[in-house]
């Protein structure tokens, strides 16, 4: 076929959609607006960056000066702040319920005592585990508080016992840890999660725009309206005209059913099908389809930009890493577009192309391996995470932006991605076809 043709075929379904576009608010917001607040929102809710304050609770029932040290401890932890004194269990645990803390430390009766006589004297840590996040740190930070004040007494009870300060320290403590943390050494939850949440946001509402974009047109029964447009020119885009698709015409005879008796319709409806199947032409419909798609990926890929820009650290990343992370997020929206077509053509309705494509989507992020480790999952879930498009882009987001790899090591994923995309591509195309030939299908919710 003429490039011309084909490039013609394009430019015409490009026309059609920005036409579209622009005299439907909401789809347009959906294309450009929705995505930028959904990249500004999350990058705003994570910009503290750090969590600090926990607000917790404290039952001080021993009331000694070793007991006024730990609250002192705790408050001055920087995650941990001590959000009041209580007087009873059942006055913390409402406060809990209520949400105004999330822990409670108990420093028991004669503390101060069991620890001057050198026996036993636990801080009693009750703490809502429901919030997995909020109670890990607290644990930890109250361990360290705990860990720091039992030191601090051991050690001086072995000063008094005529040791050096020195040498009472490597007593306490012969074996010490150091911890060095490779990546993301300040615990930046704005670079571990905002930068991962944004794209997996992107992918939901990019299957979103890829199962309506099509799926508007088998519901409103013009399909057949929008592919002889883009075949022939036609320049009326509001209204069908006398040259539109015979068979959506038929269509409509046959669904007011005042025209044709049973054996006509079948028979008529049969000859629209087999002259919609000859005249169309894959390479017209590709390239129809492409310029269908062309503004959200334009779109898409200002946002998508915008979200690596502020996902990038601040020290230097390689400018290959970048280019190699914006590919992978180009084609993941991309395949985002085509499997939301693919769904919602195959099943012929909207509802089901949309019902898939939440399916798929939405826990994705649950299964890629960023908030609970890949290799703790049981192995069917595993088998789903490497099937969904947004594991893969993960890990080349991570590998390039987080953690500063060699390009090479993510190109495999970026072939991949490329891949399944021109894969998705070509079935969108034949179930399109598919779907031209098939007018009695169309209207479906």
């Amino acid at each position: 076929m003429h490039p011309m043709k084909l490039s013609k075929a394009f430019l015409r379904s490009a026309a059609y959609e920005r036409r579209f576009l622009t005299e439907n608010p909401w789809d347009f917001s959906m294309v450009v607006w929705i995505p930028l607040a959904t990249v500004l929102l999350i990058w705003w809710i994570f910009s503290q960056t750090q969590i600090t304050d926990l607000p917790i609770g404290v039952i001080d029932q021993d009331n000694s000066p070793i007991a006024n040290t730990a609250v002192r401890y705790l408050e001055a932890s920087p995650t941990l702040t001590v959000r009041q004194l209580y007087y009873s269990e059942a006055e913390a645990k409402a406060a809990i319920l209520q949400r105004d803390i999330y822990a409670i430390v108990i420093i028991p009766e004669d503390f101060s005592r069991h620890i001057l006589s050198g026996k036993p004297a636990p801080l009693i840590l009750q703490v809502n585990a429901q919030y997995g996040t909020h109670s890990g740190i607290i644990q930890t930070s109250v361990q360290a508080v705990a860990g720091t004040l039992s030191a601090g007494v051991e050690i001086q009870r072995l000063v008094k016992q005529g040791m050096a300060p020195s040498q009472a320290a490597i007593a306490y403590s012969p074996i010490g840890i150091q911890r060095i943390s490779l990546f993301n050494a300040a615990t930046d939850y704005q670079q571990f999660l905002a930068s991962t949440v944004i794209p997996a946001l992107l992918h939901i509402l990019a299957m979103v725009i890829g199962a309506t974009t099509i799926g508007r047109e088998l519901r409103d029964k013009r399909l057949g309206h929008w592919y002889r447009f883009i075949s022939t020119g036609h320049p009326d885009l509001t209204r069908i005209t006398k040259n539109e698709s015979t068979s959506g015409q038929i269509l409509n005879a046959v669904e007011n059913n005042q025209y044709l008796s049973k054996n006509d319709q079948i028979s008529v409806s049969s000859h629209a099908n087999e002259d919609m199947t000859e005249s169309t032409n894959v390479l017209v419909l590709l390239f129809g389809l492409l310029g269908k798609y062309f503004w959200p990926t334009l779109a898409f890929s200002i946002w998508a930009m915008l979200a690596l820009w502020l996902a990038t650290p601040q020290e230097s990343v390689a400018m290959s890493s970048v280019l190699a992370t914006y590919a992978g997020l180009i084609l993941l929206i991309m395949l985002s577009f085509w499997l939301g077509a693919v769904f919602t053509l195959g099943s012929f309705s909207l509802r089901m192309g949309l019902s898939a494509t939440g399916f798929i989507s939405a826990p994705s992020y649950a299964f890629a391996g960023v908030t609970f480790p890949y290799i703790a999952i049981s192995d069917s879930a595993r088998h789903w995470s490497d099937a969904l498009p947004l594991t893969h882009y993960l890990k080349l987001h991570i590998a390039q932006l987080q953690m500063q790899a060699p390009v090479a090591v993510s190109l495999p994923i970026v072939y991949g991605l490329a891949i399944a995309t021109t894969i998705a591509m070509t079935l969108t195309t034949l179930l399109t076809k598919r779907a031209l030939a098939h007018p009695e299908r169309w209207g479906a919710r």
